[in-house]
């Protein structure tokens, strides 16, 4: 080889690298002046790591400290598919430590794509350390807290649901959500290319959420409960209610659906089983709301509970004719029997006394119309009468024409029994009381005379508690057809009453919706309103202030 070819091929060579030497130069020029903040977040954000701190939800307790609704320890196991070598085996392992489909989980390995995804949200604590064991690349864990209810099917419907994120989605769980769920923390870490922590830059604790006391009591809730259960299965009802009231307090001790549910099951359970019927649905009261015209024409000085009418078994009211349930001939009967008999014709009579406008408002000094203001989501404010005809005036008076809610009809008998002063109903303890009166306290004497004679003589003998003096009131009501008029063969069956009568300490409501073999309140709700009454008089240990029976 001649010497100008070698010095040659050195020259080339010579400008070959110092090209090389150029490019590098230049390209580390462009990354550390014009690329470096880019790069520097990328790097970061492969080894920062911020970590929310779930805050524990707080505890819902019953009034003596049961616990309804608690937070219990579980684990979220997740996974980096980028990190993961052998998607199957992996799948395979973790879906027999965690008792899932491997073929859910293999999908999700699978996929290199993503960089986090979960294979087990809020897993048995147990489970999740078996897997744990294993040591698999890629896997992870962290604390977690899971919604339980302990005592399962006791006050579901009250209670709610709190979701996978412990968050409020029904129920007092939803209404209480601000005061039961805290403020996550944050944590920021360090974390090397397996996902181990190095290294915590940062630390914010998180603020447990508070716990909320119910005005529930947890024994007389399961109890209410199990009577509508025999009463519904008694009667083949499609559904039904009970509310036990404390009528100087507004406080609600127990409120009962049936259909019920396990709390633990909440997002398997239909809408139509979930929701708390007590408040957000409406009935037409029938009898029940008799007691709101006889209080009207009373306290307006228009009669005395022994004013008599002489009241044919039937009357007309504009183009309708509105006939007794049971008395086929005229007869004499005083205000107070107008009451105890239930008599539609004598309640008509008295609410033509009072007219439109006074009726109307005595209807609303009730509560009737507008929301009671519980501390529950999704209350219904009833339906009032759209619109006034010529038979109103017959047929809104013995409850036909309007609708309530269980517990504004409670709130309006605890208003009767507590001296005519109507107060706020609650669930939560210690909420302050919003009170109002609505007639004096010797018109609401009279009242709870009148009641008393409805279930010694009248139509709620079925109520009787012994040893105890019983107040209250029947309701039968046909519900509204779907195609017009009111059906013949679906019925709402209620009674509704205050016990001891000469000292009220209960208010109880049970509502029966289309009970068959029998329609009646006084057969089909009376009987539930009594179990329910004696059991909480004896628990409560209230003392009797009855005659002894002969």
């Amino acid at each position: 080889m001649s010497a100008r070819l070698s010095n040659r091929r050195i020259r080339l060579l010579l400008v070959l690298f110092t090209l090389a030497f150029l490019g590098t130069f230049g390209r580390a020029v462009w990354l550390q002046a014009v690329h470096a903040r880019p790069l520097d977040r990328l790097a970061r954000g492969q080894h920062h790591a911020k970590i929310e701190l779930p805050a524990a939800r707080g505890s819902i307790v019953d009034r003596n400290g049961v616990e309804l609704a608690i937070g219990k320890h579980a684990v979220t196991v997740y996974a980096n598919p980028r990190q993961v070598a052998d998607p199957r085996a992996t799948a395979i392992a973790a879906g027999r430590a965690l008792r899932i489909d491997p073929d859910r989980l293999y999908g999700k390995l699978a996929d290199r794509s993503r960089g986090f995804v979960y294979l087990a949200r809020k897993a048995d604590p147990k489970r999740a350390e078996m897997l744990k064991a294993l040591e698999l690349t890629g896997i992870g864990f962290y604390p977690e807290e899971r919604r339980a209810y302990p005592q399962g099917t006791v006050a579901a419907h009250v209670l709610g649901f709190a979701g996978l994120d412990n968050r409020g989605l029904s129920g007092l769980e939803l209404k209480l959500d601000k005061t039961l769920a805290g403020r996550n923390g944050r944590r920021t870490v360090v974390r090397d290319p397996f996902g181990r922590t190095l290294e915590v830059l940062s630390s914010v604790p998180a603020e447990e959420g508070r716990n909320v006391r119910l005005t529930l009591d947890d024994t007389l809730q399961s109890n209410a409960q199990s009577v509508l259960l025999r009463t519904a299965r008694r009667w083949g009802a499609k559904a039904a209610t009970a509310v036990v009231l404390d009528p100087t307090t507004g406080e609600i001790l127990a409120m009962a659906s049936e259909p019920g549910f396990d709390a633990n099951r909440f997002p398997e359970t239909s809408r139509d089983v979930q929701r708390n019927r007590a408040v957000t649905d409406t009935y037409e009261p029938g009898s029940t709301l008799k007691v709101v015209t006889v209080a009207g024409a009373l306290s307006e000085g228009l009669v005395t509970p022994a004013t008599q009418f002489s009241l044919e078994p039937k009357i007309q009211v504009a183009d309708r004719v509105i006939r007794e349930a049971h008395r086929k001939q005229t007869e004499r009967l005083t205000v107070a029997e107008i009451l105890s008999e239930s008599s539609n014709v004598g309640t008509i009579t008295l609410a033509e006394q009072l007219g439109r406008e006074r009726l109307e408002s005595w209807v609303a000094r009730f509560g009737f119309g507008k929301k009671t203001g519980i501390d529950f989501p999704g209350e219904s404010p009833g339906i009032m009468p759209f619109y006034w005809s010529g038979s109103t005036i017959g047929t809104l008076p013995i409850g036909h024409g309007i609708a309530v809610t269980p517990v504004q009809m409670a709130a309006a008998y605890g208003a009767v029994a507590n001296g005519g002063v109507w107060i706020r109903p609650s669930l939560v303890a210690d909420r302050p009381v919003k009170r109002r009166r609505v007639m004096s306290r010797h018109v609401s004497n009279q009242l709870m005379s009148m009641l008393r004679d409805v279930v010694i003589e009248g139509t709620g003998q079925e109520a009787e508690v012994q040893g105890y003096q019983v107040a209250g009131k029947t309701g039968t009501a046909a519900k509204p057809d779907p195609n017009g008029g009111y059906s013949e063969s679906r019925y709402v069956a209620s009674f509704v009453g205050v016990v001891p009568a000469s000292a009220p300490k209960l208010v109880v409501l049970v509502t029966v919706d289309e009970p068959h073999g029998a329609i009646w309140g006084g057969v089909v709700a009376a009987p539930a309103f009594q179990e329910i009454a004696r059991f909480a008089l004896q628990y409560l240990e209230i003392p009797p202030d009855g005659l002894p029976q002969r």
